[in-house]
């Protein structure tokens, strides 16, 4: 595999050039103006949360990551964009599943697990590229909207604040759905809606997990 080769996956990129997204690129300024607000409530609320504190961090990977893909455009580049962002969603669900669920070590490794078989299976049964690639991030969602409704459901806290940044995070799918579509219609594209809505729900579910998830000794 040439790792260097490049892609061209998005509407607002016309050409191999460094800047060539610009939108694209600098709107994940959100994914570190995000992390340092997370890093900032670990700092007040909780500053021996080491959950937190990784959360935080990946945030701001995420970003950087991003930004690399969105500019360098290549195949390493697209390693370093999906690398951070496939950490945050398994190592959330672990996190959620032991603070939120309450479950073992065990039962919480074996949801991971079994979330990431899942997801695998499913996605290679879809065609490449459907949903303009979005199809990858539906198991996220459902997990966001499946651990909020059970803690609903158990009278337990972060049941809210979970569908609120599945709400969040569905509006930021359309968006990175639909950006090849409206190409014609608007040139620069709407990915950086993806990006700039996708902050505020990474920033919403660090702060659920720090202010109602229950830490373990």
């Amino acid at each position: 595999m040439d790792w260097s080769a490049s892609i061209d996956a998005y509407c607002e990129r016309t050409s191999e050039a460094f800047w060539a997204e610009p939108l694209n690129a600098v709107s994940n300024v959100a994914f570190l103006v995000a992390a340092v607000a997370a890093a900032r409530l670990v700092s007040r609320r909780a500053p021996g949360d080491g959950a937190g504190w990784f959360l935080s961090v990946l945030i701001g990977g995420i970003g950087i990551g991003s930004f690399l893909f969105h500019t360098y455009a290549t195949r390493w580049a697209a390693l370093a964009d999906v690398l951070p962002i496939a950490v945050f969603i398994h190592g959330y669900l672990y996190f959620a599943m032991r603070r939120f669920l309450w479950l073992p070590v065990w039962a919480s490794v074996a949801v991971v697990v079994a979330f990431f078989a899942g997801s695998t299976g499913v996605e290679r049964l879809v065609p490449d590229g459907a949903l303009n690639g979005s199809f990858g991030y539906m198991p996220a969602l459902l997990a966001m909207l499946v651990v909020g409704l059970l803690l609903l459901g158990l009278g337990r806290p972060g049941g809210t604040a979970l569908l609120q940044a599945a709400a969040v995070f569905l509006v930021s799918l359309t968006a990175r759905t639909f950006d090849e579509a409206v190409c014609g219609l608007v040139p620069i594209g709407i990915h950086y809606v993806w990006h700039m809505l996708n902050a505020v729900v990474l920033y919403l579910l660090t702060r659920a997990l720090i202010v109602h998830g229950r830490r373990h000794a």
